[in-house]
């Protein structure tokens, strides 16, 4: 009888390392929703940087026709924000055409006067409007009558105001208008000085100076 064979030794089983599982795939973005009136942009095109004060860029008029314009009308343009264009436009009749200049061409008025205030920020946006005319960024066919500055506050002008407000005398006629009080609050003056009386009869509209406004 033959002897009997050692027994083998068992290996031990190792246990399977559990999967690992797979990356996630990010999600892509969602789309934007489209707003409904707004405006393509380009890939790639940089945002066009607003004007400071929220004033248009006088290199670029803005295509809004001005609201019953007429081309034989006086159109009051302001240099700025709250310049008094409205007012005058009210007071005297004419076309508040906005913060741009007209285009003759689409029957908007020819006849024009630039409105701005006496303060630093109000001169220095009349000397760029009147730079961006000189300079031809402007529709064919405008006349420029000249330069309206209504006074920013009562009283005495300071003389470094005074000194810029003769730099653009040097350009084009300029007419000053006093402070009138009830054109703070949005009213019409009782009686108009004669200084809005003259520049009545400049641009047409035939105003009395020193009138009772009815």
């Amino acid at each position: 009888m033959q002897p009997a064979q050692p027994a083998q030794p068992v290996q031990p089983v190792r246990p399977e390392a559990p999967a690992r599982p797979a990356p996630a795939t990010p999600a892509a973005p969602a789309a934007t929703p489209a707003v409904s009136g707004a405006p393509a942009v380009r890939k790639g095109a940089a945002p066009r940087k607003p004007a400071p004060g929220g004033e248009a860029p006088w290199d670029e008029p803005r295509r809004t026709p001005a609201r019953g314009a007429s081309r034989d009308e006086i159109g009051w343009v302001k240099a700025h924000g709250g310049a008094g264009a409205s007012s005058l436009a009210e007071t005297l009749g004419g076309v508040d055409v906005g913060a741009r200049w007209p285009e003759p061409a689409r029957g908007e008025p020819r006849r024009v006067m630039l409105v701005g205030r006496t303060s630093a920020r109000g001169l220095r946006a009349v000397s760029r409007a009147l730079g961006a005319l000189q300079d031809g960024k402007a529709p064919q066919g405008i006349d420029l009558l000249g330069v309206v500055l209504i006074a920013d506050a009562p009283g005495r002008l300071p003389l470094n105001l005074l000194r810029r407000i003769r730099v653009v005398r040097s350009v084009t006629h300029v007419h000053r208008v006093p402070w009138i009080p009830a054109w703070r609050t949005g009213g019409q003056p009782k009686y108009l000085p004669r200084q809005l009386g003259a520049l009545a009869d400049l641009v047409g509209t035939g105003t009395d100076g020193e009138r009772t406004v009815s």
